[in-house]
């Protein structure tokens, strides 16, 4: 059995990380607990090295409160402008106490009513409830699924990404110093 923690009471987020593992370790059961720590960042990280750094924390401060368990997962949505237009994305940064691998999501762009209200101080997942008429669509499809009509789903967009944070972990006779 693998036991991860993921520090998120955000189902989108555990389901992700559940179907990650699932896909890279077939033959194994998968256990995953969630608990709520700080990311140490902005509430909306506004780069790629915050929204990076917000994740590190994440799975750092929750190895520190669940010190029993195989990996700690820490995932972080942020934005960037980019030529003018503000981008999305997530870093995921799988931890173990030998390895940390990292992944970040694909990046698409912010409709222009979403990105104003953003400037105005709204994170994205409310910014998107606003404009699209939604509740809480963090939780469930997110601003990806409700811009692609869920030909990508927000758990889809993370699980793409914890694949790729767990590269390390699949391959660590390459990835050990």
């Amino acid at each position: 059995m693998i036991s991860i923690v993921v520090p998120s009471q955000n189902p989108v987020k555990a389901t992700a990380v559940q179907n990650g593992f699932q896909r890279m370790f077939a033959d194994e059961v998968i256990e995953i607990t969630t608990i709520s720590v700080p990311s140490n960042v902005s509430d909306q990280p506004f780069s790629d090295s915050e929204t990076l750094q917000g994740a590190i924390n994440r799975a750092q401060n929750a190895a520190q409160v669940v010190k029993n368990a195989d990996f700690w997962v820490g995932i972080e949505g942020g934005i960037e402008k980019y030529n003018g237009q503000m981008s999305a994305f997530a870093w995921v940064v799988v931890k173990s106490n030998t390895l940390i691998g990292k992944g970040r999501t694909g990046t698409f762009y912010l409709p222009p009513m979403v990105a104003d209200l953003i400037k105005g101080g709204k994170e994205l997942g409310e910014a998107d409830d606003i404009v699209f008429n939604e509740s809480n669509s963090k939780e469930k499809n997110g601003a990806i699924g409700i811009l692609t009509g869920d030909v990508i789903t927000r758990t889809q967009l993370y699980e793409h990404a914890v694949i790729l944070a767990l590269v390390p972990f699949k391959n660590s006779q390459l990835y050990r110093e």
